[in-house]
């Protein structure tokens, strides 16, 4: 007979037992449906988790980078060094920073995220977003993803910006204002549009929510979107928040489009 806790009078080994029912499901599971690389879709030795070609393609930003837009140097400049777009034209944010630029298995990670519903992606990304925006989520009051319009999200069934804010606030234990900022205008698709184009495709294009404008008054606020390109987007979501009283704004994306010499804007 099995011996008894005398406090809790359940079986000493029945945590033993569910730790071996949970191992044997996971490996029935993994049998029937083995891990893969979710950049090539190799097999691969765990869930979640690159194979080694993919990670090795994957272009880590790291420092040294421009402190506001968090673009990479080739070389250390000093401490607080800003890139001669930052201070020529400076963004309405206050700091962006992103993992990785936008290019080869970061492009298929946030393709598939984003246009093949594999939601499965965002904590994996929101890992590696945690580690890039590690002080200024530390210090954040609020999380809120670049919101999508009603339609779009009817038609798409998810926002992908909204799955990576949402494990992001798990991760960090931060608050998840989903519903502080609203699109309250249908834009066109952003793909293939120059900056100026982009700009005037998010005018009037996002409001605060009465209960966002409670939210926003005074916070500091980590802004999540995928991918950041010209900017437009975020830079019109930081403007209403900062109008209803938003203290401090960083976008924190997966990815960054960084041009190269004869590349169009994606």
């Amino acid at each position: 007979m099995e011996e008894l806790d005398t406090k809790t009078r359940r079986p000493f080994f029945t945590p033993l037992l569910v730790r071996y029912a949970r191992a044997q499901w996971h490996r029935a599971s993994d049998f029937v449906f083995p891990p893969t690389c979710p950049g090539c879709g190799r097999m691969n030795a765990s869930h979640g988790a690159l194979c080694q070609e993919c990670w090795q393609d994957i272009s880590f930003i790291e420092r040294p980078y421009c402190e506001v837009l968090g673009t990479p140097f080739e070389h250390d400049l000093g401490a607080g060094f800003l890139s001669a777009e930052a201070i020529a034209d400076p963004p309405v944010f206050d700091r962006l920073r992103s993992v990785c630029t936008f290019d080869g298995t970061a492009r298929k990670l946030v393709h598939g995220l984003k246009y093949r519903d594999r939601t499965e992606l965002a904590p994996m990304m929101a890992k590696w977003m945690a580690r890039a925006g590690g002080e200024v989520l530390a210090e954040c009051d609020l999380i809120i993803p670049v919101p999508l319009h009603t339609w779009r999200l009817l038609s798409r069934r998810f926002n992908q910006s909204a799955e990576l804010a949402r494990a992001l606030a798990e991760i960090t234990g931060k608050p998840l204002a989903a519903n502080a900022v609203r699109r309250k205008k249908s834009t066109a698709q952003q793909i293939g549009l120059g900056k100026a184009q982009r700009e005037n495709n998010m005018r009037g294009a996002f409001e605060v929510t009465v209960q966002g404008k409670t939210e926003l008054f005074g916070k500091r606020i980590v802004l999540v979107d995928d991918v950041y390109t010209t900017g437009a987007t975020v830079s019109a979501v930081t403007r209403v928040m900062k109008r209803a009283g938003a203290a401090d704004v960083t976008v924190l994306t997966f990815a960054m489009a960084i041009a190269r010499p004869g590349a169009g804007i994606i």
